[in-house]
């Protein structure tokens, strides 16, 4: 039926749109590779349809001969979610062709965009148009809001305006049979049955391939300003931010911790960025104030704020940035410590969730916990304190083979650190998803109840198990 398949799916998309490993001069690795370069798998074809209709019947046309369908869209995921198996089975289907702006809608406050759309693009044209898009990652330039949608993405704006889910007021999918649900409404309040648009956020592709989406806009800030402060320990980042969220209200819209050492890496590998502060104390926080008023109001709010910490100790020393040129340097050091990490070599990443409150003593006891078990670790930790999400990552020893740092110690990392997340009541996935690198793992955390409840709703909607099977769920 191979031959077939691939005939009707040319039919379908045109020639130039499906593309083989027996055609010539053709590359797929950018498709079958994940972004952190840990799988490569090999696809019967990797398919590009350029409208909804054709999305449909390339779905349609797999399902009648059963042939399973990893969507994908920017393909910088980081759980492998977004990539085929090494089976040579599998349609890879890349959406990045579907990238149109279809809808700005200003008295409404929406904006629908096709599911390809690059997050960067799409921050753009609500700028364009007025408004802001506050949805902020570092892979930004390269993301798709499909692949936003299907992660739950999350970002440095969360602790303002909510994770990817809380921007999408509508959804179009296709569904596993290759229906096509029209459900892009900008309605704000719709209570005719069950979420679906919700249930299709961050199911990872295995429910439905979202095709496009409805998002909210906001007004523009009337003054943003940052501040880099320099506190004494973990304890005094919380309590600093439970002083922003009294002073600054729904104006704090960033709220970044960073360790001693992710920002030692920065000035090591990246010296240019010129990192403030860091030497002298064992953690520092990025702070983003977003002012409805003027510039004036805010930075009299940012600087009684810092005052105020100063004075209650939680802040040792600060710096508030004079123009949007150091604002963006500032916020360029937290964005540059992933790229710095991987300078110092291969580590063991951890995208958690975990109460704020308890997030001090979560890092006090598990970090004795791996220098004990695991002697000389480096712990690169660093994250979005505002909304209790941590990057929580494993440096190998100093002088150690990250390979073999990672072949003999991953599993036992994973363990004792998913062990403690489960122990203070949080997630092991925060906002990059399930993929397949965290499916396995899923039952041993993951409320049993839970966990059934989302089988019967796989059952349900792919009862052939088609939609990027083997993410989220494990294969039976």
């Amino acid at each position: 039926m191979t031959p077939l398949l691939l005939d009707q799916l040319r039919h379908i998309c045109g020639p130039a749109n499906v593309l083989t490993h027996d055609a010539p001069a053709t590359d797929l690795s950018p498709w079958e590779q994940d972004w952190r370069k840990r799988v490569t798998g090999r696809a019967l074809a990797v398919v590009r349809p350029g409208n909804t209709a054709e999305v449909a019947a390339v779905v349609k046309a797999c399902a009648a001969t059963g042939t399973a369908i990893v969507p994908q869209g920017g393909n910088t995921g980081l759980v492998v979610g977004g990539v085929p198996d090494n089976s040579g089975t599998q349609i890879l289907l890349s959406l990045t062709r579907m990238n149109a702006v279809r809808a700005v809608d200003p008295a409404n406050l929406t904006i629908t965009v096709e599911a390809g759309c690059v997050l960067q693009n799409l921050q753009a044209a609500a700028e364009n148009a007025g408004f802001l898009f506050p949805l902020s990652l570092g892979a930004e330039g390269s993301c798709t809001i499909g692949g936003n949608l299907g992660t739950n993405a999350g970002g440095t704006q969360v602790v303002r305006y909510g994770n990817t889910r809380e921007l999408c007021l509508g959804l179009e999918v296709v569904t596993a049979q290759g229906d096509i649900w029209h459900g892009l409404s900008g309605l704000r309040k719709d209570n005719t049955g069950y979420d679906l648009r919700n249930l299709m956020i961050g199911s990872e592709g295995t429910l439905g391939i979202i095709t496009a989406a409805t998002m909210k806009l906001y007004p523009q800030p009337a003054a943003q300003l940052t501040a880099w402060a320099a506190v004494p320990s973990m304890e005094a980042a919380v309590q600093l931010l439970g002083l922003a969220h009294q002073r600054l209200g729904p104006g704090l819209t960033g709220f970044e911790v960073m360790g001693q050492f992710a920002l030692s890496l920065v000035d090591k590998h990246y010296p240019q960025l010129r990192v403030p502060l860091w030497q002298d104390t064992p953690w520092c926080v990025l702070l983003e104030n977003s002012d409805s008023e003027n510039e004036q109001h805010a930075r009299s709010q940012f600087e009684g704020l810092l005052e105020a910490a100063m004075d209650s100790g939680c802040v040792s020393d600060a710096v508030v940035a004079e123009n949007l040129s150091q604002a963006k340097g500032l916020w360029h050091i937290r964005e540059t410590i992933t790229l710095a990490q991987a300078q110092e070599g291969l580590n063991i990443k951890h995208d958690i969730s975990i109460p704020v409150s308890r997030i001090p003593d979560f890092v006090a006891e598990t970090d004795a916990l791996l220098a004990r078990e695991v002697p000389g670790v480096r712990m690169v930790d660093f994250g979005h304190l505002g909304d209790g999400n941590l990057h929580y990552n494993v440096q190998a020893p100093e002088g150690v083979d990250g390979k073999a740092f990672l072949r003999e110690n991953e599993d036992k990392v994973n363990t004792l650190v998913f062990d403690q997340v489960k122990r203070f009541d949080g997630s092991i996935s925060a906002e990059h998803g399930v993929g397949e690198l965290k499916a396995g793992k899923l039952p041993l955390y993951k409320d049993p109840t839970a966990l059934a409840m989302m089988r019967a709703v796989k059952q349900a909607l792919d009862p052939q198990n088609l939609l990027n099977p083997g993410r989220v769920l494990p294969l039976p």
